[in-house]
């Protein structure tokens, strides 16, 4: 790759790019589900500053982004977005950056939240792929008629270790291909489809997402060869920073740190116990 610029000091001017670009994703992502599966309810909306997005109750993808970091979190805002979840009788779940503060902290601990998840939130400049490829693999942007391929190969490697999650990973994945404003890859070896990938810019932050291998072709350079894709691709479209969220200490994030990325920050998601 080419010489990557400095990094941005990992500060509140880094954390509400990097939250905002996750909240957008699942903001689309939302929208997705609303344009593509008839009677659906999802949507998303913003208060305070945050994305507060509804995909439906058991969805991953209802939750917020940014609570704290675009204003200072009240009690007033709060009420308003556990309305929104409530009327949709859906659980009140809120990913929140440190840079929040301790008062938003605090704020959360006394209206009976408690931590349910964490998360690393790594990053690195954007810098263009160089040198010689493994020319058995090709990694590529998809084809429109390519959507339910990616889905399904996407599908069954999320699901190699739960088959009997295989139809909710289909479901999900289906609605990812057909989110706009991001863009999906699939790598093949030897002209054989066997992994897949996601990318999803805004206001020049590229998030790196839905990264996954079949099991028969793991650990045969196909994820590897993504991440190039998506680096190539994100510098083209002018996007100068790239993110991917992990879990801590998780082989994800040992990848990703081997591949430039860095530790911006770790995240925690907040949980409104009341509602369980």
């Amino acid at each position: 790759m080419s010489q990557a610029p400095p990094k941005p000091f990992s500060d509140l001017a880094l954390s509400r790019r990097l939250e905002r670009a996750e909240g957008f994703a699942c903001a689309q992502f939302a929208s997705a589900r609303h344009r593509l599966v008839p009677g659906s309810t999802s949507e998303a909306t913003e208060c305070a500053g945050a994305n507060v997005v509804f995909d439906g109750i058991d969805s991953p993808a209802t939750q917020t982004f940014g609570l704290g970091i675009f204003e200072d979190l009240t009690a007033e805002s709060l009420d308003t977005i556990e309305r929104f979840f409530a009327e949709r009788n859906a659980p009140v779940q809120h990913e929140v950056s440190p840079f929040a503060g301790v008062a938003a902290f605090d704020l959360l601990c006394r209206r009976n939240y408690r931590p349910m998840e964490i998360s690393s939130v790594l990053y690195q400049p954007i810098r263009r792929p160089e040198g010689t490829e493994d020319r058995r693999i090709r990694a590529r942007v998809i084809e429109p008629a390519e959507a339910q391929l990616w889905a399904e190969i996407n599908a069954r490697g999320w699901s190699s270790e739960h088959p009997e999650m295989a139809p909710f990973f289909l479901e999900f994945s289906a609605i990812v291909a057909g989110r706009e404003q991001s863009v999906n890859f699939l790598a093949e070896l030897d002209g054989v489809p066997g992994a897949v990938g996601c990318l999803s810019i805004h206001e020049g932050v590229a998030l790196f997402s839905g990264s996954t291998t079949i099991p028969e072709m793991r650990r045969r350079g196909l994820q590897s060869a993504l991440l190039r894709e998506r680096m190539r691709h994100a510098s083209d479209h002018g996007c100068d920073l790239a993110s991917i969220v992990t879990l801590p200490g998780s082989d994800s994030q040992r990848n990703s740190e081997r591949n430039g990325f860095q530790v911006a920050y770790t995240r925690m998601k907040w949980l409104l116990c009341s509602q369980t």
